[in-house]
This record gives C-alpha cells, sequence and structure tokens, in this order.
C-alpha cells in the first residue's frame, strides 16, 4: 500500500488523507484543464468570438502538427559527433 499524505481539510478540526497516486492524477488533471483553458484564451483572442470554432480547428491541427513534427526521428544518418566533408 502506498503512504498517505495528511494535509488540512476545510474544517481545521479534521485531516484529510490522500494517497500519492490520487495527488498525482489530481495534479496531472488539474495541469490538463490549464492547458486546455489556456489554449481556448488565445484561440479566443487570436479569432474572436466570431471565429472561435474554426480557429479552435486551425489551431488544435497546428498543435498536433507541431507535436509530430516534434517527435518524429531526424532523416539523418550522421552522428551528432561526425564531421561533415
Amino acid at each position: 500500500m502506498l503512504p498517505f499524505k495528511r494535509v488540512r481539510s476545510v474544517d481545521p478540526a479534521r485531516w484529510l488523507r490522500y494517497r500519492r497516486a490520487m495527488s498525482l492524477l489530481r495534479g496531472l488533471f488539474w495541469l490538463v484543464l490549464f492547458v486546455f483553458f489556456t489554449f481556448c484564451f488565445i484561440v479566443l483572442f487570436e479569432y474572436g468570438t466570431h471565429d472561435f470554432t474554426t480557429g479552435f480547428k486551425k489551431e488544435a491541427e497546428r498543435v498536433k502538427d507541431f507535436v509530430v513534427q516534434a517527435t518524429n526521428k531526424p532523416k539523418t544518418d550522421k552522428s551528432p559527433g561526425e564531421k561533415k566533408k
């Protein structure tokens, strides 16, 4: 079993106990929520309310292309330390 982490509850007379896995899950949830709403704010700022849905689709496609490009392996056969001729 995982050890519990003791934190204060809303009621100062009680203590809450969270498992580490639950704390990690809760932290990941808040991080994903923050990234999503930040993305929505940027789209709203760039495209406005009249073009939000098409802007959301365009920006999501741009993010997807960036992630795919960043995760692909480079096509070079040479090692980084090898000298060019």
